[in-house]
């Protein structure tokens, strides 16, 4: 091979590579802005088809206008920790059963095993994602953040309705509550 020849195929070379790093940072963005763009489009995705599990964030005015004593449905409470976070957090009852458009009160119990103070936010979740729609929080130590000196212990409470719409298919709810710790975001 030649002098001309080798530095030709040098030069291709060059320009195969230099296509290849460019295919390779076109991915990596595209990468990146599929990331940002995830949270959005699972937001969507999840209020078009009820998927999503979140119940109302603020308060609800009760707007049942009857209640359906001809069936019943049993709403769970379980309650987690978010990793790291040093406190009790447990329902005061595993479990109730409603009628749909009956208002229920119960209470949650925490207790800061910190030797510090510490603020708090816990995170519902309704499971079937579909009867979050359905389940009303009037009253909920979740709207708002919960502070907590060391060692202090508190029974929250949550008043809620069943809406009467439920699907009949549908017997048994779950709600979930993640607690997390927020004290810096606070500070």
């Amino acid at each position: 091979m030649n002098d001309t020849e080798q530095n030709q195929a040098e030069l291709n070379s060059r320009n195969n590579n230099s296509k290849t790093v460019k295919k390779l940072l076109l991915v990596v963005l595209a990468m990146f802005g599929f990331g940002f763009a995830l949270v959005p489009l699972y937001d969507v995705f999840c209020d078009i088809t009820g998927l999503n599990g979140k119940t109302n964030k603020t308060a609800v005015a009760y707007t049942a206008t009857t209640i359906d004593k001809s069936r019943t449905v049993t709403v769970q409470f379980i309650t987690r920790n978010a990793q790291g976070i040093p406190w009790i957090f447990e329902p005061i009852i595993n479990e109730i059963t409603v009628h749909p458009g009956e208002i229920k009160l119960v209470s949650f119990y925490a207790k800061n095993k910190a030797s510090y103070d510490m603020i708090a936010q816990a995170v519902p979740s309704v499971s079937p994602g579909l009867a979050a729609n359905y389940f009303h929080k009037i009253e909920c130590f979740c709207f708002t953040q919960q502070p907590l000196k060391a060692a202090e212990e508190v029974e929250m409470t949550l008043q809620f309705y069943v809406d009467v719409e439920l699907p009949e298919d549908i017997n048994t709810l779950t709600l979930s509550y993640t607690l997390y710790d927020i004290t810096e975001k606070s500070s």
